[in-house]
C-alpha cells in the first residue's frame, strides 16, 4: 500500500506547486481546473483517494464534483460539517484544505491514506494547494466576467431594442452572479409613480414570466434608497421579513420587491436572498435590477460588488436603447401624418370627379322641376348616379377617418392586436379610386377566417397604406396588384405583389435604409417605417425584386394565441 507523502517544505512540493501553477494557467473551465487539481495532488502526496466537494445551496450537505477514484467512500456530512466550520471530528488519515469561491469558503479538497498523515506539516501543505486552486477559480470567475462584460458591449453596439437587450441584462446577471431564483429589471414611471416589471427571468422556468407588466406603487422612502445608488443584499429572516446586511433601514424596498410571496415548492419557491441594484443615470433614477436566490446566505458583497460595477453600463444602455426607440416613434408619428397628407393630395382628384358628376345633375333636375319637364324614369337614373358619386366620397373620407384614427394612437405594445380584414378594408377605400385610375387590377385572397394579429391596428393600417402605395407607385402604366395571407405557424405571412418596375439590384439593399428614395417627391421613409413596425412587433419582411418583372413582399407577424383569437372575421 501507497504511504502518503508528508512533505511541506521540501524542494519537491515547490516544484509540484509551480508545476501545477504552470498547468492550470490554461484551464479555461472550473471543472477542468478541479479535475487537474486533484489528480495531481494525489499523485503528489502519493494517495490514491481524493476528493472535491462542494457545499449544496442549501449547506445540508457536500457534493463531490471530482473525485479519485470516482466512486469513492467519503463521509460527506463530515465534508459539509468542515465547509460550515463546525469543527469536524477527521479521521487521522484524511486531510482537508478550504477552497474559496467569490470571497466565501466554497469547496473542500480532501485526501485520503493508508497511514496517518504527519499533522501540521501534511495539512498546511494540502492547505498552498488549495490556495493555489482558489486563485486559479478567481482568475477564470474574472474572465468569465470580462467575458460577459464584453457581450454586452458588443450588443449595445448592434443597438438592439429595448426588451432583447433586457434580457440580454439579466441573462449576464446569470453568468456572473449564477442565482438559482430570478432576476428582473423594473423601470420607474414617474408619471404614475410606480415601479414596472418590463423583464424578468426565472431560473427554473424557460417560459414566459406571468408578471411582465406588474406595477409597484412607489414612495418617498422608496425613491430616496433608490437615488442612493448603492446595492442592496437582503436575506429573508426567519420570521418572513427582510434583514439588510448593513444598517437595516432599507428592508422597505426588499418587501416591495418580494412579489413573489407564495409557498409553492414547484410552481413559485419563494428567495430567500436578494440584491437589489438601482439604475441611475445624470438624468435621474431609471429604475431598479433585482437578483434573487432561492437561499439565504447564497449572495454576498463579492455579487454585491459585481453588480455595482455592471448597473452603470446597464443604465447607460437602457437610457440609449429608449431613447433609440422614442425617437424612431417620433419617426414613425411624422411619416404617419406625411403619409396622411399624401393621400389627402391622392383622393382629391377622387373627390373632386364625384362631386364634379352631382354637380350638374342636380342643376339639370332643378331645371326640370321648374318647368314641369321632370320625367320619373330620367329622374330616377339620375339620382342613382349622384347615389354613386356619394357612396364614392363616403367611402374616401371614411376611409381617411379610420386611418387617421387608428394611426393617432401610435404604436401599441404589450396586448396589441389587429384585425387583418379590417386594416385591408380601411386602406382600399382610399386607395381604390386611384389604383382604377391607373388601371391596377386588385387580386385579394383572404382565408376565411383570419387571426387577430399581434400588433396595434393603426400600426397594421399604417403598413398595408406604405406598401400598398409603393406597388400603385411601381405600376404608372397598369398591372396587378395580389394581397393574400397564408398561416404559417405561430405567425400570419402577409403577401404583396405587384407587377411593376421592379427595384434595380444595385438600390435593392439600400431600399430600407431611412431617407434613401426613388421617388421624384419622396422622404425615404416608408419602407423604413415598415420596418420598424414589424420589428416592434417581432416580425419578418423579406423582399424579393426583379426590375421589369415586378416587386414580391412577405411580412410575418405573430398570431395573437388568446381567449379573444378565436373571433376572426
Amino acid at each position: 500500500m501507497n504511504e502518503p507523502r508528508n512533505d511541506s517544505h521540501g524542494i519537491a512540493f515547490w516544484v509540484f506547486l509551480d508545476e501545477l501553477k504552470n498547468q492550470l494557467r490554461e484551464a479555461r473551465e472550473d471543472q477542468n481546473a478541479l479535475r487537474l487539481s486533484l489528480r495531481r495532488t494525489c499523485e503528489h502526496f502519493n494517495v490514491d483517494d481524493g476528493c472535491i466537494a462542494v457545499a449544496r445551496p442549501d449547506a445540508s450537505r457536500a457534493e463531490p464534483i471530482a473525485m479519485i477514484p470516482r466512486r469513492g467512500n467519503w463521509n460527506l456530512d463530515c465534508i459539509a460539517a468542515f465547509i460550515q466550520k463546525q469543527r469536524p471530528k477527521i479521521p487521522p488519515n484524511i486531510i482537508m484544505a478550504p477552497i474559496q469561491r467569490r470571497g466565501r469558503l466554497w469547496a473542500v479538497l480532501a485526501l485520503k491514506g493508508e497511514r496517518n498523515f504527519q499533522i501540521p506539516s501534511s495539512y498546511m501543505a494540502l492547505r498552498r494547494v488549495g490556495a493555489l486552486i482558489s486563485e486559479t477559480i478567481e482568475a477564470i470567475d474574472q474572465r468569465r466576467n470580462i467575458e460577459v462584460r464584453s457581450q454586452i458591449d458588443r450588443k449595445i453596439l448592434e443597438q438592439l431594442r429595448p426588451r432583447d437587450l433586457f434580457y440580454q441584462i439579466l441573462h449576464g446577471l446569470r453568468s456572473m452572479t449564477h442565482y438559482d431564483h430570478s432576476s428582473a429589471l423594473l423601470i420607474c414611471d414617474g408619471r404614475e409613480n410606480v415601479l414596472e416589471v418590463v423583464a424578468e427571468q426565472i431560473a427554473w422556468l424557460k417560459g414566459k414570466s406571468r408578471r411582465i407588466g406588474l406595477k409597484l406603487p412607489l414612495n418617498d422612502e422608496i425613491w430616496a434608497l433608490l437615488r442612493s445608488n448603492l446595492v442592496y443584499g437582503f436575506n429573508r429572516a426567519s420570521g418572513g421579513g427582510w434583514n439588510e446586511w448593513s444598517d437595516g433601514e432599507s428592508a422597505r424596498l426588499a418587501e416591495l420587491l418580494d412579489y413573489n410571496a407564495t409557498e409553492s415548492a414547484t410552481q413559485d419557491p419563494r428567495e430567500f436572498c436578494m440584491l437589489c441594484a438601482p439604475l441611475a443615470t445624470r438624468d435621474g433614477v431609471m429604475g431598479v435590477l433585482k437578483v434573487a436566490a432561492r437561499h439565504p446566505g447564497w449572495f454576498s458583497s463579492y455579487e454585491a460588488d459585481l453588480v455595482q460595477r455592471f448597473t452603470p453600463l446597464a443604465a447607460v444602455a437602457i437610457q440609449n436603447s429608449q431613447r433609440t426607440v422614442t425617437l424612431e416613434a417620433k419617426m414613425l408619428e411624422a411619416e404617419k401624418k406625411h403619409a396622411v397628407a399624401n393621400l389627402l393630395r391622392g383622393v382629391s382628384h377622387d373627390v373632386n370627379n364625384a362631386l364634379g358628376c352631382v354637380l350638374p345633375l342636380v342643376q339639370q333636375i332643378q331645371e326640370d322641376v321648374q318647368s314641369d319637364g321632370l320625367r320619373s324614369d330620367t329622374l330616377s337614373d339620375d339620382l342613382q348616379q349622384i347615389e354613386q358619386s356619394i357612396q364614392t366620397c363616403r367611402r374616401i373620407f371614411g376611409g381617411m377617418l379610420a386611418l387617421a384614427r387608428d394611426t393617432s394612437q401610435g404604436t401599441v405594445q404589450g396586448n396589441a392586436q389587429a384585425n387583418v380584414r379590417r386594416a385591408l378594408d380601411s386602406t382600399l377605400a382610399v386607395l381604390r379610386d386611384s389604383l382604377e385610375r391607373q388601371g391596377i387590377r386588385l387580386e385579394i385572397q383572404l382565408a376565411d377566417l383570419v387571426p387577430n394579429i399581434q400588433v396595434g391596428q393603426g400600426d397594421l393600417e399604417q403598413l398595408f397604406l406604405n406598401l400598398a402605395t409603393n406597388a400603385r407607385d411601381a405600376m404608372p402604366m397598369g398591372g396587378v396588384l395580389s394581397i393574400g395571407t397564408e398561416a404559417q405557424g405561430d405567425h400570419m405571412a402577409i403577401l404583396i405583389r405587384d407587377t411593376g418596375c421592379g427595384i434595380p439590384a444595385e438600390l435593392a439593399s439600400r431600399i430600407q435604409e431611412p431617407f434613401f428614395t426613388t421617388k421624384k417627391n419622396g422622404n425615404g421613409l416608408g419602407l423604413s417605417i415598415c420596418r420598424s413596425i414589424i420589428w416592434n412587433a417581432g416580425g419578418q419582411m423579406n423582399i424579393e425584386s426583379e426590375p421589369g418583372a415586378g416587386t414580391r413582399i412577405k411580412v410575418l407577424l405573430p398570431i395573437v394565441y388568446a381567449k379573444t383569437a378565436g373571433k376572426t372575421v
